[in-house]
């Protein structure tokens, strides 16, 4: 589900300091797009929404968070975000984060 050896090498990379301001940037700004797509899914933004969750999870570590947006994110790009699961994408997503915050 999470990548340690990325959470790792980040921590390395930034210090242990900015690491945590990185993590709290990243969980408030995904919060924020997974709220909207709660209340307000537009599949004509689930691309550009799932590209940005994509990246920013593969940043931080969080895989599988991030192979389902990169999948959720090409069915949009080939006009069938009709047919994207934005469930899995919320459970991953509060899954994730729950284990990224108990390590």
């Amino acid at each position: 589900m999470i990548s340690w050896d990325r959470v790792n090498e980040l921590r390395d990379e930034i210090g242990e300091e900015d690491f945590a301001e990185v993590a709290e940037m990243f969980l408030e700004e995904v919060e924020q797009v997974i709220d909207r797509l709660r209340r307000d899914p537009k599949p004509e933004l689930f691309e550009q929404d799932l590209h940005f969750l994509k990246s920013s999870s593969l940043n931080l570590g969080f895989e599988a968070l991030s192979k389902l947006c990169h999948d959720g994110e090409r069915q949009a790009a080939t006009g069938h975000a009709d047919n994207v699961q934005l469930g899995p994408v919320f459970e991953t997503y509060a899954a994730s984060k729950q284990a990224f915050a108990t390590r």
